[in-house]
């Protein structure tokens, strides 16, 4: 129920912007303060925000304050169009990949094509989730490939293979990698693998093992479900007998961190290499296994957009342009993965990424980019999240019908997509 009145929220207030046309209130009598919704409240995050606001309050004397206002990340797009729904919209916004097709067709953001410095170097690719026919409507300050962080020690301490050793042998594969896991946890008493954010809920997440077999939630114009693709079912056959059957991943209800060095291998993204600075193991980063399909990429996106309806929408749009320019894109690059040509170097981004060399960077992020595919979107986002997530649930069960759940997952989900 609170998933339907989230999806109502986000198409009442998406709509009401699209109705009533632009903002009008940029012409303020004195200074104007900015308002931008986030979903980390990371302190180095915050604090790079911080300066790049400052670099620019110092040359725009007509706006007062920029200020950053994390919501929490389970539920920040119900507050953030709850905000919209109720009158309260932010000058600016992060939106997550998911929900980019609800709000870049809705009328809600500001164009951008005028703001955006050197937009021609931008990955096309990395813009297609972000335009509606030719224009774009959210910049994707955060492309982020999902590789695999390794722990080293633990994998040595197991008798396994060294990953990158597999890598290099053109042997580093699904199958190997979940041997590596359930060699760790049979040897030690840590875990072996961790598909970071999923936690029996974020399905999505899945993603970043599936299309390894080649496998998709939905086609390409979002109208059927894959779920019960040969492929799929072969993907989530091969994940429930790593889980239940080899115990290569933790089960529902426990929890491993990688980072606390409670597991080998863990599938997230690079900016989550900040949490290594500290971390007393040896450690690597590896692109995600190869799988039945071959080699592959998954992207995680992160757009972010000036409010059509904001308190100050040209100032929000001047201040976008000025954040994703390429001095500051550059700066951003050590959290978050720029869009822009210029800066996938692997020298450029070791600049600011220094926990990780060159051939990472390199095999990781760049590779990943270039031939990546972004992470399940649809419009009607919160709907369908919620009704795969319920359609999901029998599957993490020892004895489950791998195949007959997701049949029921199509079946939830069908009418959704045909819209």
């Amino acid at each position: 129920m609170r998933n339907r009145i989230a999806t109502a929220a986000l198409a009442a207030s998406l709509l009401g912007v699209a109705a009533c046309g632009g903002g009008d209130t940029d012409s303020s009598d004195g200074p104007v303060s900015l308002r931008m919704t986030i979903w980390s409240a990371n302190e180095a995050h915050l604090a790079l925000f911080d300066e790049i606001a400052d670099a620019y309050l110092a040359d725009h004397p007509d706006v007062a304050e920029i200020s950053f206002d994390p919501l929490p990340f389970e539920n920040y797009t119900t507050t953030l169009t709850t905000q919209i729904a109720g009158g309260n919209p932010p000058d600016l916004a992060w939106i997550f990949e998911s929900s980019a097709p609800d709000f870049v067709t809705s009328g809600a953001l500001a164009p951008l094509d005028d703001v955006v410095t050197d937009a021609d170097d931008l990955v096309d690719s990395a813009t297609a989730l972000w335009r509606d026919g030719d224009t774009l409507y959210a910049y994707p300050f955060s492309t982020s490939p999902f590789g695999v962080f390794v722990n080293r020690d633990l994998i040595s301490e197991a008798g396994r293979p060294d990953p990158a050793a597999q890598l290099a042998a053109g042997e580093w594969t699904w199958a190997n990698a979940i041997d590596t896991a359930v060699a760790v946890n049979s040897a030690t008493d840590r875990a072996g693998l961790v598909i970071r954010d999923f936690d029996y809920q974020g399905w999505d997440n899945l993603s970043t093992l599936w299309t390894g077999w080649g496998a998709e939630a939905w086609s390409d114009d979002g109208r059927e479900c894959g779920f019960t693709d040969p492929a799929m079912v072969d993907a989530m056959t091969f994940l429930h007998e790593a889980i239940f059957t080899a115990d290569a991943l933790p089960g529902p209800g426990t929890s491993a961190d990688f980072f606390a060095g409670e597991a080998a291998l863990t599938v997230t993204q690079i900016s989550r290499a900040s949490l290594l600075e500290d971390d007393g193991f040896d450690w690597d980063l590896l692109p995600l296994p190869a799988g039945p399909a071959g080699e592959y990429a998954v992207i995680g996106q992160a757009g972010v957009a000036a409010l059509q309806r904001g308190p100050h929408p040209e100032v929000a749009a001047d201040f976008l342009g000025f954040l994703t320019n390429p001095e500051n894109s550059a700066k951003l690059a050590q959290f978050f993965p720029p869009p822009r040509q210029s800066l996938l170097t692997a020298d450029t981004l070791a600049q600011t990424n220094p926990l990780l060399t060159p051939q990472q960077l390199q095999q990781v992020v760049i590779d990943g980019i270039a031939d990546g595919v972004v992470k399940p979107s649809h419009t009607d986002s919160a709907e369908i999240n919620q009704a795969v997530r319920s359609a999901l649930d029998p599957m993490w069960q020892a004895d489950a019908d791998v195949a007959g759940v997701l049949a029921g997952v199509c079946t939830a989900i069908e009418p959704l997509l045909a819209g």
